[in-house]
C-alpha cells in the first residue's frame, strides 16, 4: 500500500509539472502570435495610410484590412484625399521611406482589446510635382513646391480590437502632452 500512495503521487507530480510547462508554452505561443499580428496590423496599415493619403495606393478599400470602418469614415486625412484637399494632390509620389515605433504593450492571449502608443514618421518622399501643374503649384508655394512636402512627425494613442479573429485598428488619436 506504501508503494502504491508513492507510485500514485509520483505520477501525479510529474503530471502536474507537464501541466503546468504545456500551459506556460501554449500562453507563450499565443502571445507571441498575437504580439506579431499586431505589429503587423498596425505597420502595414499605417504605411496603407499613408500610400493612400499620398496618392499611391488610390483604393480605399484596401485600407479595411487595417481599420474599422467607422474609423477610416472619420479620419480627417483619409477624407481630404476624398475629396481631393491632399497636400499630397500635385505629386507623382514614387516611393516613402516609412518608419514606424511601437510603444509597449502586453496582451493575454484571450484580450480582444489594445492599447499602445505609436510614433509615424516618412523621413524621405520620392516625388516631384506632377508637370502639367509645376508652374501653378511654383507660383503658389514657391521654388521648394518643386518636391513634396514633408510628413509631420505624429505620436498617436492606438486603440485595436479583434474582429473575427483579425485585429483592426479602431481608434488612432494624437497624442498631446
Amino acid at each position: 500500500m506504501k508503494y502504491l500512495r508513492r507510485g500514485i503521487w509520483f505520477i501525479a507530480g510529474r503530471l502536474l509539472v507537464l501541466c503546468l510547462v504545456l500551459g506556460l508554452i501554449i500562453t507563450v505561443f499565443y502571445y507571441t502570435m498575437n504580439l506579431s499580428n499586431v505589429q503587423i496590423v498596425l505597420k502595414d496599415g499605417m504605411a496603407a495610410r499613408a500610400k493612400y493619403v499620398m496618392g499611391i495606393d488610390t483604393d480605399r478599400s484596401g485600407l479595411e484590412k487595417f481599420f474599422l470602418s467607422a474609423y477610416i469614415d472619420s479620419d480627417q486625412l483619409i477624407a481630404m484625399t476624398d475629396n481631393g484637399e491632399s497636400p499630397y494632390s500635385d505629386y507623382n509620389i514614387r516611393g516613402i521611406d516609412h518608419r514606424l515605433e511601437i510603444g509597449y504593450f502586453w496582451l493575454w492571449p484571450w484580450d480582444n482589446n489594445l492599447r499602445t502608443e505609436i510614433t509615424e514618421r516618412i523621413p524621405k518622399i520620392d516625388g516631384r510635382v506632377k508637370g502639367l501643374k509645376a508652374d501653378e503649384v511654383i507660383a503658389r508655394r514657391g521654388e521648394g513646391a518643386v518636391y513634396p512636402p514633408a510628413w509631420p512627425e505624429t505620436s498617436y494613442r492606438v486603440q485595436m480590437t479583434r474582429e473575427n479573429g483579425q485585429w483592426k485598428i479602431r481608434v488612432m488619436a494624437e497624442k498631446t502632452d
